[in-house]
């Protein structure tokens, strides 16, 4: 089985600082992404409305760049990183350990922890 390559607050920090194009998926539900975000744009794919957006996954994300998935506390994350590598063949998918939490202790402490 295929599974997401970790990786931490502060690593995907640089990655973002060196102008890498990553391709950033927030998991998580609206609600949850107004109350804490990332400060670069990302690809809202909330995993509760997967119907309105898995027939057009291909052309939402391009499976040949680096996708870097995020969700609260990294488990949700983590299982669309897997899914996406199994089910969708995309070959090189990371998961932000701890999430958007991680992220708010370890890099950036204006984003809000909830």
């Amino acid at each position: 089985m295929s599974t997401p390559t970790p990786i931490s607050a502060r690593q995907l920090q640089q990655r973002l600082e060196t102008g890498e194009p990553l391709q950033l998926v927030d998991v998580r539900e609206a609600m949850e992404l107004d109350l804490a975000r990332l400060n670069t744009p990302v690809i809202h794919l909330p995993l509760s409305e997967s119907e309105r957006w898995i027939g057009t996954l291909r052309q939402i994300l391009d499976a040949e760049r680096d996708v870097v998935v995020l969700c609260h506390a990294g488990v949700r994350s983590w299982q669309f990183g897997c899914w996406l590598m199994e089910a969708q063949g995309f070959p090189r998918v990371w998961n932000l350990q701890g999430g958007i939490d991680a992220w708010s202790v370890e890099v950036d402490r204006s984003v809000p922890r909830y």
